[in-house]
C-alpha cells in the first residue's frame, strides 16, 4: 500500500539461525520512503518499553528503551531493530529472533503492516502468540498507532484454530499484573453490552490472548468494566460503572460469586436495572462452568441495588432482554 499516508521498510535483515549458539549483532539497512500527511511527530525521543519472551517461553518482559527518533516511521524502524536485538542480560529471547523473517513493515493509515516469512507459521501456537503480542505492544506505543496488521508472504494471518487474524490492539493481549506470567491461551469470549437506547442487551464476540494465570471468569468481568470493541461501538454501549473495582470472584457448584466495591451501584450510564444486572449474569453465564450468578457489594449480598433488585437474588441467564442491533 503506497497510498498517501503510506511509509515502507522494506527487508530488514532480522532472522535466527539455529545452526550457531552464536549470538549476532544484527545491522539493519532500513530504506524510509517519503510521504506526505505524515502522523504526528514527537518533538523529542523518549523511553519505551519494548517486549521481550521469556526462556521458557510462557510470557513477557519489557525492557525500557530510549527511542531517539522523532517521526512515526522512524520510531517504527529502530523499535523493530530491538526486537531484533537480543537483551543485555541474555535472561530473554528477542521475538524477531525465532526463525522467520520480517520480509516488510510500514506504516499505512494509523497501522503498522508487518509481512513476515512462511516459517512464522511453523513457530508453536503459544510461541507465535507470544511473538504476535510483543510486536503488537511494542509498536503500538507509537503515537496514532492502535492497530498492527501481520501478514504472512503477503496473505492472510491464521491462527491455530483457522480463523483468519485480523487487526490486533494491545488490549487483546492480557497480563496478570504481579504474578509469575503462565503460557498465553486464546478464548473467544460472549459479552453482552446495552443497546442504543439502554433497555436491552447485545450480543458481542471478543478474541482475546491472555495467560493463564487470570482466571476465565475475572476475564470475562475485567472486559465487561474495559466496555465495547471500536468495532460495535456503533451499537452495544457500556453498563458498568467503570470505577468499579472487581475485589474478588470465584465459582463453586456452578455459582458464579461476584464481589464488586461499592462502585458498582453508582450507574453512570443511561442503561435499566436489569442491563445492568444481566449484562454480567448473562455474559459469565456463557462460560461452561456456571449456570447462576451472585453479585455482592464488598461481601454483602443484603444490598438493593437501585433500590429496587436484591442482590440476595441468585441470578440466573435471562435472553429475554436481548435485542438485536437495528
Amino acid at each position: 500500500m503506497n497510498g498517501k499516508n503510506s511509509v515502507s521498510v522494506n527487508r530488514p535483515a532480522y532472522r535466527k539461525s539455529f545452526l550457531f549458539k552464536v549470538i549476532a549483532f544484527l545491522c539493519s539497512f532500513v530504506l524510509i520512503l517519503p510521504g506526505c500527511n505524515r502522523p504526528e511527530e514527537r518533538k523529542d525521543g523518549s523511553a519505551r518499553d519494548i517486549y521481550y519472551i521469556n526462556t521458557s517461553v510462557t510470557g513477557l518482559e519489557p525492557h525500557e528503551k530510549e527511542i531517539s527518533a522523532r517521526k512515526p516511521d522512524e520510531q517504527l524502524a529502530e523499535m523493530m531493530e530491538l526486537l531484533a536485538q537480543t537483551p543485555d542480560k541474555m535472561d530473554y529471547k528477542a521475538p524477531l529472533q525465532m526463525g522467520f523473517e520480517v520480509l516488510s513493515c510500514k506504516i499505512d493509515e494509523g497501522r503498522v503492516m508487518i509481512d513476515v516469512s512462511d516459517s512464522y507459521t511453523a513457530m508453536p501456537a503459544t510461541t507465535e502468540i507470544l511473538v504476535r503480542a510483543a510486536l503488537v505492544r511494542t509498536v503500538t506505543q507509537i503515537d496514532g498507532i492502535k492497530y498492527v496488521i501481520i501478514t504472512v508472504n503477503g496473505k492472510q494471518l491464521y491462527d491455530n484454530l483457522g480463523n483468519v487474524v485480523g487487526l490486533l490492539s494491545a488490549d487483546q493481549f492480557i497480563d496478570n499484573a504481579g504474578d509469575e506470567i503462565n503460557a498465553y491461551e486464546k478464548v473467544r469470549l460472549k459479552l453482552y453490552f446495552a443497546n442504543a437506547d439502554g433497555t436491552g442487551l447485545i450480543a458481542t464476540s471478543r478474541t482475546i490472548a491472555y495467560n493463564t494465570n487470570i482466571s476465565i471468569e475475572k476475564l470475562v468481568v475485567e472486559q465487561l468494566l474495559a466496555g465495547p470493541n471500536e468495532d460495535v461501538a456503533d451499537v452495544a454501549f457500556p453498563t458498568i460503572n467503570p470505577n468499579a473495582k472487581l475485589v474478588s470472584i470465584s465459582v463453586k457448584d456452578g455459582i458464579c460469586y461476584v464481589n464488586f466495591d461499592e462502585n458498582f451501584l453508582t450507574q453512570v450510564y443511561n442503561v435499566s436495572t436489569d442491563v445492568a444486572i444481566y449484562s454480567v449474569v448473562n455474559s459469565l453465564v456463557e462460560l461452561n462452568n456456571v449456570n447462576k450468578v451472585q453479585i455482592t457489594i464488598n461481601g454483602e449480598t443484603n444490598i438493593m441495588f437501585r433500590e429496587s433488585v436484591s442482590l440476595s437474588t441468585v441470578f440466573e441467564r435471562n435472553l429475554n432482554i436481548v435485542t438485536t442491533a437495528e
